[in-house]
């Protein structure tokens, strides 16, 4: 139990000084004294701080995947799954953003191969299951023909932006204000769900 716990103190020091000080900001010196544990547990457990990176991403990715696919077999129309992933989805980007942005900045940079691989392959994997969705929804009738590949990319990309440069979508927005930051989020849901219903709704004759 107590290695178990120690090993799950790690992770959450890790992400917390990653996602204050960035990865490259971070040493495994100061994930070490964050967590109490030692510098050989932490590599016993993860190998190295790019280790406990990855085990971190794993996480939130496939923690995210459960999600979708839980709403991909919900006996309900392709519409209103989509509405519950853009909802998900954004719940979870902003309850942390800083994080967010460096698992972006990793993948933009592509600095570390190996992790940029495995980052964005269980992303891909994701995006998969969303273009699922819309596919069953085309191939339903419920949704008219679209780029299922572009949509996606418009989806996410937005939630994307407003979480890394939220002022883009609101001047002079304080992401520390958290009244601010949950009246940006549903402001999010509720553009990108309209945006859901206009763009895929298949027209009435």
């Amino acid at each position: 139990m107590e290695k178990t716990d120690k090993r799950t103190d790690i992770i959450t020091a890790a992400l917390k000084l990653f996602a204050e000080l960035g990865f490259e900001g971070t040493s495994t010196r100061q994930i070490a004294k964050e967590s109490g544990a030692n510098m050989a547990m932490i590599n016993y457990y993860f190998g190295s701080k790019e280790g406990v990176f990855l085990e971190i991403m794993e996480d939130k990715i496939c923690g995210f995947k459960s999600q979708l696919n839980q709403i991909k077999d919900e006996q309900i129309p392709a519409k209103e799954k989509l509405l519950k992933v853009v909802e998900q989805y954004v719940t979870r980007i902003f309850s942390n953003i800083t994080f967010h942005k460096m698992m972006h900045r990793e993948l933009s940079l592509a600095q570390r191969p190996e992790m940029f691989s495995q980052i964005k392959d269980a992303l891909a994997n994701n995006r998969l299951v969303i273009e699922k969705i819309i596919e069953d929804g085309i191939e339903e009738g419920h949704f008219r023909k679209v780029d299922v590949r572009m949509s996606i990319v418009t989806i996410m990309g937005t939630i994307s932006m407003v979480a890394i440069t939220p002022t883009k979508a609101e001047d002079n927005i304080d992401m520390n204000d958290e009244k601010q930051k949950e009246a940006l989020r549903l402001r999010l849901i509720a553009h990108l769900q309209d945006f859901i219903i206009t763009h895929l709704t298949k027209p009435t004759k």
